[in-house]
């Protein structure tokens, strides 16, 4: 398996609300930290990258954020425009076969046709040189919608292969194909909660990206992670402790916030658990930083998670 730092795209998948946005910058911190180049690629998102880092809001072209950083929210009729003239290179060549009427025609009518315009201009960056040769960016992070869309997005290509005459949109899928599924350029990275509903969805999409698409699966991070406090014998104390307080004890509400703190523990301990036995991956740690907000001095903790793998 590939460190995650020489990978070419990275994909970063999970169900809504696990942190994705959050992972997606905080890797690309960590990536930059190394010298690279980054680009992190948001699918039509509500955009938070730019409140994470304190940086103007970011839209749908590429924009430099941060020294080493830059950041897109893509939208599909842009990006497809855009797509379309990085491929071609002429305006006049895509107005003449994109803004075609029978072509147009064929385009709204092929499956995933939306979602391949954002991620077809996420895999082209991967491939972008600069004119001296080098390569425009290292890395690109796809911040994947949440589960059932993020892996339909994945799915484009191959459906793609399916539906699609020979010509330009074929070799360009075959080519996106090809690089999704190369462990030595590309990668996927699951992120979970340590929480039951979320490890199980976490457990499904990683069957379904390596058993049905066959992508290489290279991490998985695990968000908002609580410092152990009690431990077992602690925890039991706790927990009687507060069923034999009364109500009107001026300790009860104390031991009420301890014992529901040793039971989000206890959770957590049994989902890593879960997570060790169901994922044979590298593990990046999150902690649930305690902040009003998260702004860049906490994406920057955060970004130290990929510097320990488990």
């Amino acid at each position: 398996m590939s460190d995650l730092f020489d990978l070419r795209f990275v994909t970063v998948v999970g169900k809504g609300g696990v942190g994705k946005t959050t992972v997606s910058t905080a890797l690309a911190l960590a990536a930059a930290r190394r010298g690279k180049r980054v680009l992190i690629a948001m699918c039509n998102a509500k955009e938070r990258v730019s409140q994470f880092l304190e940086v103007p809001p970011i839209g749908p072209y590429n924009q430099n954020v941060l020294p080493g950083i830059d950041a897109v929210n893509m939208v599909p009729q842009v990006a497809l425009e855009e797509y379309g003239m990085m491929v071609l290179k002429v305006r006049a060549l895509y107005r003449a076969i994109f803004e075609n009427r029978l072509v147009a025609a064929f385009l709204r009518g092929t499956p995933g046709i939306e979602a391949w315009s954002m991620l077809g201009k996420a895999q082209f960056h991967a491939h972008e040189t600069l004119p001296d040769g080098r390569p425009r960016y290292d890395m690109v992070i796809l911040d994947s919608p949440a589960t059932g869309h993020g892996l339909e997005m994945l799915r484009v290509p191959r459906v793609l292969l399916d539906v699609a005459p020979p010509g330009l949109l074929r070799r360009e899928a075959e080519r996106a194909w090809d690089l999704f599924q190369d462990p030595v350029r590309s990668g996927v990275v699951v992120v979970t909660l340590a929480e039951d509903m979320p490890v199980s969805e976490g457990i499904e999409l990683y069957d379904a990206l390596r058993n049905e698409l066959n992508l290489p699966v290279v991490g998985i991070a695990v968000n908002g992670l609580i410092e152990q406090l009690f431990d077992a014998e602690e925890s039991e104390w706790l927990e009687a402790t507060a069923r034999s307080t009364p109500e009107e004890d001026l300790a009860f509400n104390l031991l009420k916030a301890g014992k529901r703190r040793t039971l989000r523990e206890r959770v957590q301990v049994e989902s890593l658990a879960r997570i060790a036995k169901n994922f044979v991956l590298p593990r990046y740690s999150l902690p649930q930083l305690m902040v009003p907000e998260l702004r860049r001095k906490g994406m920057e903790e955060l970004s130290r998670a990929f510097d320990v793998v488990r």
